[in-house]
This record gives structure tokens, sequence and C-alpha cells, in this order.
């Protein structure tokens, strides 16, 4: 019996790959599982090393998104490759692009928000945000005319916390871009482009955010079960965006934070805070 998502020997292509707590390999593990053939996309060869071993398997490509000179290589060669990969030289495409790629430098401490540093918000905002808009670009005519595009985004931008930095408005104006991205695909294909939106996770890149380790603890309290959002859970919600099932979602940001955002004012929690 055919999966319910229809993933079978569709072709997927994974930017972010870091280890395994990334949201990223636990889309491409999924995806794998489902029958897919999954392509990864990574920062640079040293984290190419540390992937090979988790993906033996799969085929690994590099591309530093700050620089278009390596955006457009990277189009080469999967160009190349996916000429390679059909049968009788047919070209294959990719029904779905995983977009999980963000960072801040937050090397000289966490500072208010009215002191960001520019250069850093620049950085964060290219890597964290337009390099979406970027690769979408330069490879959207590798993408099947059905295709899911589907980004990483954050459960609200609109909560000030201290902790996160300057990352809020970045991804604030990540998701924004999803409704022009989907507006200016629409002139030549039916492309979706779609972000997951987990709320507190615990990953590699998480742990190095000065504060958070407390507020991931804060968010186990006010998440209604009590437990926290697990990656796989988010990676899940990615995997049906990413599927045809999904077809009907377009342009939105999906959720994805256990009920959170409904019980900042559970009974305990208030108690706690007034003794």
């Amino acid at each position: 019996m055919a999966s319910f998502l229809k993933l079978e020997s569709k072709r997927f292509l994974v930017f972010g790959v870091a280890n395994k707590k990334s949201v990223a390999y636990q889309i491409a593990v999924m995806l794998i599982d489902e029958g897919a053939v999954v392509d990864l996309v990574v920062q640079n060869e040293l984290v190419a090393d540390k992937v090979r071993l988790l993906f033996p398997n799969q085929s690994i490509f590099i591309c530093d998104v700050e620089r278009n000179e390596s955006i457009e290589l990277l189009s080469s060669l999967l160009r190349e490759h996916l000429n390679v990969s059909g049968e009788l030289g047919t070209r294959q495409y990719y029904s779905g692009l995983v977009h999980s790629v963000a960072f801040a430098d937050y090397s000289g401490g966490m500072k208010p928000f009215y002191d960001t540093p520019k250069r850093a918000f620049l950085q964060a905002m290219d890597i964290s945000c337009f390099s979406l808009v970027a690769i979408s670009g330069q490879l959207r005519d590798l993408l099947a005319k059905d295709a899911s595009v589907v980004t990483i985004s954050i459960s609200t931008t609109r909560m000030a916390s201290e902790n996160y930095g300057f990352m809020a408005p970045i991804k604030a104006a990540l998701d924004s871009s999803l409704a022009f991205l989907v507006k200016s695909f629409s002139e030549f294909s039916e492309i979706r482009f779609n972000a997951v939106a987990p709320g507190l996770l615990k990953t590699s890149a998480s742990a190095g955010i000065p504060g958070y380790a407390d507020s991931y603890i804060f968010a186990e309290q006010v998440i209604p079960r009590k437990r926290a959002l697990l990656t796989e859970e988010a990676a899940a919600t990615a995997v049906f965006l990413l599927s045809p099932r999904s077809s009907g979602i377009n342009a939105q940001k999906i959720i994805v934070d256990a009920g959170m955002e409904i019980n900042y004012f559970d009974k305990n929690i208030i108690k706690k805070v007034n003794e």
C-alpha cells in the first residue's frame, strides 16, 4: 500500500543538516524513511565530513549562502547531478526544498535591541532570511512545477525575549517573504512556500544562546502537557508540508509549540511567581 504522504521516490533538497539534534537532520531522516531521495547541502567541508557519517548513502553538497558565487556553483553542480541521476539523461526535479539555515553573531554579548550592532544584524538577515530568497531564485528551474519549499521560523516574533537577541525581527522578515515568494513564483509555477514555526527546541544552535536553558525549562512548565516540544514534532510538520497532501497550504506559518501560547497564565506558574 502506498504511503499516505505520497513521497516515495520523490527527490528533496535539504539545507542545514549539522548534527543529530538539528531540525534538518530529523526532516531528512523522515523523508528517507518515507522512501524519498534526499540530497543534502551543508555550509562547509568540515560540516560535510560530519554529516557523511550520519548519511553515508546521500549526496552532500557545500554552499556558503553568504556568497552569491557559492550559490551559483551549487546550482551548476545540482544541474549536473540531476542530469546524471536521471534515466537516459532525462533531468529529474526536486519535489521540495528545506531551508533550515540561521545564524546570529552574539560574540559581543547580549545587548539591548537599540544597541544591536549593524554588521551583526545585516549578517543575520543575509544568512537567516535573504538566503531563502537567493537559493529559491537560483534553483527555481530545478524545482518541480508543484514543488513545496519549507523554511524554519519561530513560534512568535512578537515575544520580546531578551535572550533571543535580534533574531525575532529577522524571522519576522523571513515569515513576510513567504507571501512575496509565492506571488512571484506563481507567474510560472504552483510552487508553495511555507514555514514551520516551532517553540523552544533543544538543539546545538540553541545551546549557544545565553539564558536559553532557563527559557527552555520555563517552556516545559507552560506547555499544557508539561513536556517540551521535540525536534521530531517540528520535523514531522515540515515533512507534511513537503508532501502533496498539504497542497492547499501556501504562504503560511504553521506554529508547532505543543499549545504553549495558550497557557502563559497557568495557575501553578502564577502561584510560583507570587510565592
